[in-house]
């Protein structure tokens, strides 16, 4: 493999790396179009459990794809969406 090949990978290695399973990728499938509520995203991906939710949505947070937004209703509502960046990702 030449070094220009190595390069043009490094674009899909790092995609597989952060949304390197079926979870994430389905709730960024869900997030495509506007955000979403945490139960909404549980309703729409009836097999993933809730604490695996969680984790994945932390990640893509972590990743800075991802935004968390807590409204200051009673209870609070957690809604997920798209930062600038995540948004960029998805339409390369």
């Amino acid at each position: 493999m030449t070094a220009t090949q190595l390069e043009e990978t490094v674009f899909v290695q790092t995609t597989i790396k952060i949304i390197g399973s079926k979870w994430k990728l389905l709730s960024l499938w869900h997030l495509k179009d506007v955000g979403k509520r945490f139960s909404k995203l549980k309703c729409l991906i009836p097999e993933i459990t809730e604490k695996l939710l969680i984790q994945q949505l932390r990640a893509l947070e972590k990743d800075e794809i991802v935004n968390r937004n807590v409204q200051s209703d009673v209870p609070p509502r957690v809604e997920y969406s798209f930062t600038a960046y995540g948004k960029a990702l998805f339409l390369c």
